[in-house]
């Protein structure tokens, strides 16, 4: 079976075309063939080695989300050759990548794939589908009527929360860049958008919560941008974070009195505890794509596997919107 690999951390150039040899099944187990896979951050710094905690054994197959059709199902398995599925279920320790040509998971992370999208598109939605219903469902439990900002309008988690705390009542502000990337986050649902480069957070607290703050805030930006989500939250309101890494003063938590939620939807995965709860969230994302309340939005860019250190670069130039996506071609090599 053909595979990209990487054989030790560093830039995307270490990226090398391999053969790897195949296993049986075990229990539980699903074998699909691979039709597509997204770029997400974390299979960046798992790369790089900024995430070596997570990284699998070398040679290295990354990327978790994978589309693709089931090849081989264990015995008793709720599915069976032919069904198209997608799953963010592997490139970590521990479990096989989804860059190969047919990759081995574990069924209770696995979903039968939105009707409406294509391999392409439905690669690009389990992983930050999973952080976005995480955080605004499983942690914050957002209600009709609550006050919503979410940070970073047309990231992959941003664009996609913003459409799901609108289908959950909320009223939905979103930050951005430019005016084209605040367009694109109201065209997904947001009732308002702000350019946080021309606003302050204490100018738009003021504006939109007469200086209150916001019911929820949920962060998919990190770093610095984590104080900022302080600053803009309500007394006993909440907080939810993706990207946890640094030094934080947490004092403008609390003294509002407020939550901190974090995020790292890597760790039924790494630990093999509640993995299917996985599989529900994506069977009601997909449910939700084929009624039209939700869908991915891709990168103007568009790779394949024997492509996929140049969309390595992409993610990392900060340039996206939406989601980097790539195709298998590897049985074409």
């Amino acid at each position: 079976m053909k595979a990209v690999v990487i054989n030790d951390f560093g830039k995307p150039s270490k990226f090398s075309l391999t053969k790897l040899s195949t296993r049986e099944l075990k229990p539980g187990e699903l074998k699909i063939n691979v039709k597509a896979t997204s770029v997400n951050p974390v299979d960046t710094k798992v790369r790089s080695g900024q995430a070596e905690a997570f990284a699998p054994e070398f040679p290295a197959v990354l990327h978790g989300d994978v589309a693709g059709i089931v090849e081989e199902a264990y015995e008793g398995s709720p599915f069976q050759k032919g069904d198209e599925v997608y799953a963010c279920a592997g490139g970590v320790k521990g479990l096989d990548g989804a860059l190969r040509e047919q990759m081995i998971v574990d069924q209770k992370l696995v979903a039968r794939k939105p009707e409406r999208l294509s391999m392409k598109e439905a690669a690009a939605l389990p992983l930050v589908s999973i952080t976005a219903w995480e955080a605004l469902v499983d942690r914050m439990n957002v209600q009709p009527g609550q006050s919503v900002l979410i940070h970073g309008a047309t990231g992959g988690v941003g664009h996609i929360a913003i459409q799901l705390a609108k289908s959950l009542g909320a009223i939905v502000y979103t930050t951005a860049s430019t005016s084209e990337k605040m367009k694109i986050g109201q065209d997904l649902g947001a009732d308002y958008a702000i350019n946080y480069k021309e606003t302050t957070v204490e100018e738009y607290v003021k504006q939109y919560t007469d200086g209150k703050g916001f019911d929820a805030v949920f962060d998919t930006v990190g770093g610095g941008n984590m104080e900022k989500a302080f600053q803009a939250v309500r007394n006993g309101g909440q907080v939810a974070c993706i990207v946890g890494s640094g030094e934080h003063d947490m004092t403008p938590l609390y003294v509002k009195s407020a939550t901190y939620h974090g995020v790292l939807m890597l760790i039924p995965m790494l630990t093999n505890e509640g993995r299917e709860h996985h599989g529900e969230i994506l069977t009601s994302v997909a449910r939700m794509v084929d009624h039209g309340v939700l869908k991915p939005v891709l990168d103007e860019e568009s790779f394949t596997f024997s492509t996929i250190a140049e969309a390595h670069n992409r993610l990392e130039s900060g340039k996206t919107i939406g989601k980097i996506v790539a195709e298998n071609d590897l049985s074409q090599l």
